[in-house]
């Protein structure tokens, strides 16, 4: 079997990774993937994930049985609905259903129609009216680019001038484009987040084990929101409890909710959730796996990844079992980022003990392998505990030469209180 994944993250590493060692598959292709890729065997396909026609031309080519898409951004754009219309078997939601992450008021609307628990927001376009409101709610409060960001168009604001400030970069200076041409500014909610993620065929939801994602850029949580520098898995400091609640009061309806609404959701359902008095309630809702959580979740995946996305897209019911252990990831970033970051560092291409590196922001020049991105790849390692494997991971960055580079060193610090 000939798979497919879209992407070139450290999520499609993972998932590729994942895909590749399942005794049915010959061959993994990811496009356009990343050279750091290949040290796992996977077969880098140098096609852009915008576009389509020529995925769909190499999907045929190669015989694939069917197409992973890792990122948003093709989601956003139908590569979905142009696989099914070319005849290709492929696991996404498709442009409609993939609003409930494109569109953080479509999410809401979700949410509000179906009884989900979830900040109050109201949603503007203009800012005058939107500073009118921020004013008269007071801070901390909440502004978050409807559109598609990159993990960054969201800015919790302490104070109200901050609020404003955001205000004005999204709906006056354009910062985020047409993301940010309308804002949803919501309540803020104190709180542990965490992340519950489900495979979704329509009505049927299959829950995966919950992570915790780090998204500020410094330790003790300081700096810039980023796409995420590091997680782990299991989140002890969340109840069983709780999740069986989040898994029926959140999850479920929400997928129900989407075949109601005439969005009808296939793919991995991801809900960014907190942990307030009131019980969990929805941050955001992501149309795919979560990036660094998908390379703290699979790992723990017991049952086939293969098998269970060749069930779901057969309308099959698919067997969906975890393992015990704990896995831990931390994310190596270029110094600047998120902002401005420098790129051509030479990167460290084995790993240390039983770490594993999965890679990002790579490119490669005579024979080495050189940072090319923000995030640039993450040292994850798997053990019995957490605080083994949150161990071994710091154990093996202290060994790493990593010049023009840093990482959290707190990752995971609030499993272990």
């Amino acid at each position: 079997m000939k798979l497919l994944v879209i992407g070139g993250g450290g999520r499609e590493h993972a998932i590729a990774k994942k895909l590749l060692a399942d005794k049915e598959v010959t061959t993994v292709f990811c496009a356009p993937g990343n050279p750091g890729m290949k040290q796992d065997g996977i077969k880098t396909v140098s096609i852009a994930e915008g576009d389509h026609d020529k995925l769909i031309d190499f999907a045929k080519t190669e015989n694939v049985a069917w197409t992973f898409v890792g990122p948003e951004a093709p989601l956003q754009r139908g590569i979905v609905d142009d696989f099914q219309k070319a005849g290709l078997l492929v696991f996404g939601p498709n442009q409609k259903a993939a609003q409930i992450e494109s569109s953080k008021d479509f999410a809401k609307q979700i949410m509000r129609n179906n009884q989900i628990p979830t900040a109050d927001y109201k949603t503007f376009s203009d800012y005058h009216n939107a500073a009118a409101y921020v004013k008269e709610k007071g801070a901390p409060i909440v502004i978050k680019a409807d559109g598609l960001a990159a993990g960054k168009g969201v800015v919790v604001a302490e104070t109200v001038p901050q609020a404003l400030t955001a205000l004005s970069d999204m709906l006056e200076d354009n910062r985020f484009g047409e993301s940010g041409a309308k804002v949803v500014v919501e309540d803020f909610l104190a709180g542990e987040e965490f992340s519950l993620l489900a495979f979704v065929k329509d009505e049927a939801v299959y829950p995966m084990v919950i992570a915790q994602d780090h998204k500020r850029a410094y330790d003790g949580d300081k700096g810039p929101n980023t796409g995420g520098m590091g997680a782990y898995s299991p989140v002890p400091q969340i109840s069983d409890e709780m999740v069986e609640k989040a898994v029926k009061e959140i999850l479920e309806p929400a997928a129900s909710g989407m075949v109601r609404n005439g969005t009808p959701f296939t793919g991995i359902l991801y809900a960014g959730l907190i942990a307030t008095n009131e019980g969990a309630k929805v941050i955001e809702f992501n149309a795919r796996f979560g990036d660094p959580e998908t390379q703290v979740v699979l790992p723990r995946l017991k049952s086939s990844l293969v098998a269970i996305i060749t069930a779901l897209l057969t309308d099959e019911k698919p067997e969906v079992t975890w393992h015990d252990n704990a896995a831990f990831g931390v994310v190596v970033a270029a110094e600047g980022y998120p902002g401005k970051y420098q790129k051509g560092m030479v990167l460290p291409q084995k790993t240390m003990g039983s770490t594993e590196l999965y890679f990002a922001g790579t490119a490669e020049k005579n024979g080495e392998l050189l940072a090319n991105g923000g995030r640039i790849f993450l040292v994850a390692a798997q053990a019995a505990n957490l605080e083994k494997a949150r161990n071994e991971v710091y154990d093996a960055l202290k060994q790493m030469s990593l010049p023009e580079m840093f990482y959290r060193h707190d990752i995971g610090a609030k499993a272990l209180k």
